[in-house]
């Protein structure tokens, strides 16, 4: 059957790129996908796979196989970026102000490619497969806790999913057993100071640079606290005071975000970063309000589901082109899906500097090399039949 996948993905390569582009140029911002969950629905509906909408707009195509076996699912997010896109591209995005930058046309694409693989071999096919379709992982608090919530994977016993990956060049593979991406956490911190006259900083209690303070006594907590055989991150990103050269502002506005694995650690920054920004207000006659929210949880790869979808890539691909990569410290919150069943989440190539597609994520000028398309529908595919053939095997083994 190994072959005909090839063949079907082969076949199906071509409207996958033109899906892409589609997508590419008519982007959604996070939970507002109203015409991308509906060209996705149409698409599936076209392939006879039971079409559902569990949660807001996301889309859930069901596809059940010829015999008995396990539900393995399949997880692609929809959204784009609130960015101005710069690539000059003939599909350039014509929603002003509003790009994919970050790779999930591509990541939608292929799954409606590897949809259209795996119905065409329906009957072939052990067991079910849901092909998850998730809005607004860009944003928090994110689309898959509201689609696990609505049920989408009970029942369900392996999920698996991947992400186009400008870092690494086209045509390789990264799965990795444990530990793949970081929890990602947001904070807000309020210095509330007394406004005044540049020219009278005396009567004044002065935001700006006890906020300067603030943010130069965070850093030392991932220095000085967390232990260093414990990966952790605490970045200030946004600094807002003021308007007027003249005037010395009442508030300003620091924030940030942490990310790191052991919830050990987690626990430690969120109540030492509220402790720091107290204490360094207090010492300046200031007062702050500190928020602090808990966004995706750690990415942890099941290490028999990995080493499975890794099996599966090498023999579609060559031992060469799989590796394990390193630890990402981003967050992604196909993790709430990853809670609910031991599954995997893949990184695959999509840079290519001989192309010029060498631009970060969330970059104006971000572009995939479309050759990853065809890559990431053979991987599900594979993946899909390998873990499928596995879970059926099982149960045919286990006693009644």
């Amino acid at each position: 059957m190994r072959d005909s996948l090839d063949d079907l993905a082969a076949a199906v390569a071509p409207d996958v790129v033109g899906w892409r582009r589609h997508l590419h140029a008519h982007p959604e911002l996070s939970f507002e996908e109203t015409e991308t969950s509906r060209f996705v629905a149409e698409r599936l509906a076209e392939l006879g796979i039971e079409v559902s909408r569990p949660s807001g707009t996301s889309v859930v195509g069901r596809l059940a196989g010829g015999r008995a076996g396990p539900t393995l699912a399949i997880r692609a997010d929809m959204d784009a970026l609130p960015i101005e896109e710069a690539t000059g591209l003939p599909f350039a995005s014509t929603n002003p102000g509003v790009m994919h930058a970050c790779g999930h046309d591509g990541h939608t694409s292929i799954l409606l490619g590897a949809a259209t693989v795996l119905a065409r071999l329906q009957d072939q096919l052990p067991g079910e497969i849901r092909f998850l379709f998730e809005p607004g992982e860009e944003t928090l608090p994110g689309g898959a806790q509201g689609m696990v919530d609505a049920g989408v994977m009970d029942g369900v016993d392996q999920v698996i999913g991947l992400h186009l990956w400008s870092p690494l060049p086209v045509g390789t593979i990264v799965a990795r057993p444990g530990r793949a991406m970081a929890a990602c956490d947001v904070f807000r911190i309020e210095v509330r100071g007394v406004g005044g006259h540049i020219g009278m900083p005396q009567l004044a209690v002065d935001p700006i640079a006890i906020g300067a303070q603030v943010v130069e006594a965070l850093q030392h907590l991932v220095a000085r606290e967390v232990d260093p055989r414990e990966p952790a991150i605490v970045g200030v990103t946004g600094f807002h005071a003021g308007n007027s050269v003249g005037v010395i502002p009442p508030t300003a506005e620091i924030t940030g975000g942490t990310n790191m694995f052991s919830p050990a650690v987690q626990d430690l920054l969120e109540r030492r970063i509220a402790e720091v920004a107290e204490g360094v207000c207090r010492a300046h006659r200031a007062t702050c309000e500190v928020e602090y929210t808990r966004g995706y949880r750690a990415v942890i790869n099941d290490e028999g589901v990995t080493a499975s979808v890794a099996r599966a890539a090498r023999q579609a691909f060559g031992d060469a082109a799989v590796s394990e990569g390193e630890i990402i410290m981003g967050g992604e919150d196909v993790s709430a899906f990853l809670e609910r069943a031991p599954g995997c989440f893949v990184l695959v190539g999509a840079g290519n500097a001989e192309r010029g597609i060498v631009h970060d994520h969330h970059n104006p000028r971000f572009d995939i090399d479309e050759d990853s398309l065809g890559i990431g529908v053979r991987l599900f595919a594979h993946a899909a039949l390998e873990l499928l053939t596995e879970g059926a095997r099982e149960d045919a083994r286990a006693p009644a």
